[in-house]
């Protein structure tokens, strides 16, 4: 089914039956992706006197409990709440949920010790690109990403002027296949995710960053509208499921 999107940037048309979903599903086991030293999620009935949530063990319905953290187990998207005193709400600050977004694969450079994408990468790979969101897919792009243990592996991150170029350029909305933008251990300068919501300056309050997205191999670079759905959770950061769209040529 093909739809028309009317976008400040003109109009464009997409296939409504040809999504690309690329987010990373959440399990409750040892195979679920996760980060910041936390244990795996847990996805287990709901146990109380003389009931278990289970179809199986004689009850009615499956009824179980989810234990998970958005920022280490799952796709998730946060808004400044997560750096921020101020209790911001990525379900009060994210309000639309298409976009026209550029896709861009890097492979990550080296920066004194660490691998790091570069403000001249983004230059070279977005050019005169007018984009909302920027969806980066790093390289090498395995699927060992959908159950990686990140925790003291030092993943790739941004560099504070690359996320200073993305504010230049106009783009509110950051997608990236790594657990976070910024350095695992950088004694909490968050040089990133500070730079992209300009914390030192008026604070871009609608801008996001969607973090731990699997975009598979066979989905080309290039220029799509994205639909970045998000579970209406009162915090910082919630699961979501940002699914891509090629835009036709007319």
């Amino acid at each position: 089914m093909l739809a028309h999107i009317k976008h400040k940037s003109g109009d464009y048309q997409i296939d409504l039956s040809k999504p690309m979903d690329i987010s990373i599903s959440l399990k409750g086991n040892e195979s679920n992706v996760r980060a910041w030293n936390l244990d795996a999620p847990l996805i287990e009935p709901h146990t109380e006197e003389g009931f278990i949530g289970k179809v199986s063990e004689g009850a009615s319905v499956n009824f179980n409990d989810i234990s998970f953290n958005p920022h280490a187990h799952v796709t998730h998207t946060e808004c400044l709440g997560h750096i921020t005193k101020e209790g911001y709400s990525i379900n009060k600050q994210l309000t639309n949920y298409f976009f026209l977004a550029e896709l861009v694969t890097i492979a990550p450079e080296k920066y004194q010790n660490d691998f790091v994408v570069s403000r001249k990468q983004i230059q070279y790979v977005i050019g005169n690109k007018k984009c909302e969101a920027l969806v980066i897919r790093t390289l090498p792009n395995l699927k060992e990403k959908l159950s990686k243990k990140y925790s003291d592996t030092n993943p790739p991150y941004l560099l504070e002027e690359t996320a200073q170029y993305l504010v230049d350029k106009g783009i509110n909305h950051l997608l990236i296949d790594l657990p976070s933008v910024d350095k695992e251990k950088d004694n909490g300068a968050l040089l990133a995710h500070n730079a992209f919501w300009q914390l030192e300056g008026k604070k871009r309050t609608l801008a996001t960053i969607t973090e731990f997205i699997f975009v598979e191999n066979s989905i080309e670079d290039g220029t799509y509208i994205l639909n970045l759905q998000l579970a209406p959770i009162e915090n910082d950061a919630s699961p979501s499921r940002p699914v891509l769209y090629k835009v036709l040529e007319s």
